[in-house]
């Protein structure tokens, strides 16, 4: 199994972390939504070999890709 951790910094973004957590899509467990308001950084944990169709809404919302990016396999 593969996960995958994205996480974008809102700061230079016009979307808060509050607006992104009040319109965010379910995904499919175990994978997570994942956010920190003091340092204004949203993200995702998603698990499986393919990534949540909900990435998209939330890459869209942002504005930009993701400024972290890592793929781990589990073991």
């Amino acid at each position: 199994m593969v996960v995958r951790i994205l996480i974008w910094s809102l700061g230079e973004s016009s979307t808060t972390v509050g607006e992104l957590r009040e319109a965010i899509p379910e995904l499919e467990p175990p994978s997570e939504w994942i956010w920190n308001d003091v340092t204004e950084r949203f993200g995702v944990v998603a698990f499986g070999e393919e990534l949540p169709e909900a990435l998209g809404w939330a890459q869209d919302l942002i504005g930009n890709d993701p400024d972290v990016y890592e793929e781990f396999d589990v073991v």
